[in-house]
């Protein structure tokens, strides 16, 4: 179900993309992100309306972390992941900047209050402004080149074909794909879950390893997809994208419904999501590209958070 699901969401995606001219890497940074988060807001969101908002913080902070550093990183060992500029200039650092806020507001009073929700979610609407922004900048820049075209009686059938393809097999694949990475992913949490409790795990643990790896295999299996099928702005999106998405809208819709405790030890966590940022923004900075030895490094990285959970 992961992987077929991941192979017709990218396909579906990218066919949604190409019909109203939108990039990819919009569609990753928006649609796909915000599709391969739905564990995450399922799980959170359902937690704070049955009062169990504890786990939030965990999941969604295990979930940042594992997206970068083991989602990312095995994506380059896998294959060489161009990074726009656009990510690099605006998209890391904002996701770098949300995660320190959240660890401020966490910090202070040791949980995320109504208010606190209020101004995750005017950043989060901030940042999908941005997206439709860019969105229309680049249909504008799309439809001059087209213009200048028709004008030059150049014809090319590539430039003018996602006009006339249908938008429905691409929408009812990526629908259809969804549900199946949604499925997949819930089926993999529960049986790992139960598993890790009958060996005497601690809830922490689980959540921080076991539950965000499950809720963070939608973007595993579609940024590897995405990446193999040549679309790397939609694999870099859906990991960014996803992090701002779990900050902003999760964070900031559970905490709207009831308070959500922000543990003490959760502090280390928070700065090792923004570390992961860090490292993932430094690597990229001068190349533009996640390289193998990029992947295997986020990957080490990992390895040693993982060791510090398990003391």
């Amino acid at each position: 179900m992961l992987v077929k699901g991941a192979d017709w969401f990218v396909d579906g995606a990218s066919g949604i993309a190409a019909k109203f001219g939108i990039p990819q890497l919009v569609i990753g940074l928006t649609i796909v992100a915000m599709g391969t988060s739905a564990p995450e807001a399922a799980v959170s969101i359902t937690a704070a309306l049955k009062d169990n908002a504890g786990i939030t913080i965990g999941n969604i902070l295990g979930s940042n972390i594992l997206n970068i550093l083991i989602i990312l990183g095995l994506t380059a060992l896998i294959i060489r992941v161009p990074v726009s500029k656009s990510v690099i200039r605006f998209d890391l650092p904002y996701m770098l900047g949300i995660s320190f806020l959240l660890l401020i507001f966490g910090y202070t009073d040791n949980e995320i209050v109504f208010w606190e929700g209020i101004v995750l979610l005017l950043f989060f609407a901030v940042y999908i402004g941005y997206m439709c922004y860019i969105s229309i900048k680049s249909n504008a820049a799309k439809n001059c080149r087209e213009a200048e075209l028709q004008k030059s009686s150049i014809s090319e059938s590539s430039t003018f074909h996602s006009k006339n393809t249908s938008l429905l097999k691409p929408l009812i694949m990526a629908i259809i794909g969804l549900a199946l990475i949604i499925l997949g992913s819930n089926i993999t949490v529960n049986a790992a879950t139960v598993i890790a409790q009958h060996i005497g795990m601690s809830e922490r643990f689980i959540g921080l390893t076991i539950v965000a790896l499950g809720t963070s295999l939608p973007e595993l299996f579609t940024s590897v997809s995405a990446a193999l099928k040549g679309k790397a702005d939609i694999s870099i999106g859906n990991i960014v994208g996803s992090n701002i998405f779990n900050i902003l809208f999760i964070v900031g819709a559970a905490s709207i419904i009831t308070p959500i405790p922000f543990e003490s030890r959760f502090i280390i966590d928070a700065f090792i999501a923004i570390l992961s940022g860090l490292v993932l923004l430094l690597l990229v900075l001068k190349t533009k590209t996640l390289e193998k030895w990029h992947g295997i490094l986020m990957l080490v990285l990992y390895g040693g958070y993982f060791c510090y959970l398990l003391q």
